[in-house]
């Protein structure tokens, strides 16, 4: 069970850090061009956009690196908790916009970032 908390932390952080620097590094335009479920970023400002890239991109990062260098390891349940709390945001998003696959796709993020939350908190945690 430990080592699959670690492959889907990494597989999780490895996609979002990719989302979010794309979100950093693009303009809004053409990250809204990527793909036809980024409709999303219509209802945001380009600062906003940049702004949730950068929480994606921070929250990749707690996801694992405190694991990693076992540096305050508490941080990795927490990390997942807050991505699971984002992906709601997005999935509230997406249910207001009638996007209703890109909101199952949501919905599945949420429940395994919710899977590493409770498996580091409670299964395996860090120490």
């Amino acid at each position: 069970m430990n080592t699959m908390l670690w492959v889907v932390a990494g597989i999780l952080s490895v996609a979002f850090a990719v989302g979010g620097a794309s979100q950093i590094l693009l303009s809004k335009a053409r990250y809204r061009a990527l793909s036809a479920s980024q409709h999303w970023v219509d209802d945001f400002s380009p600062a906003h956009v940049k702004a949730i890239g950068t929480i994606k991109f921070l929250g990749t990062a707690g996801l694992v690196l405190p694991g990693l260098v076992n540096v305050a390891p508490t941080l990795v349940p927490l990390a997942a908790t807050g991505l699971m709390l984002f992906m709601a945001g997005a999935a509230t998003t997406r249910f207001r916009r009638s996007e209703w696959v890109s909101m199952f796709g949501d919905v599945v993020f949420i429940c395994v970032f919710a899977l590493v939350a409770w498996g580091r908190f409670v299964l395996y945690p860090i120490t």
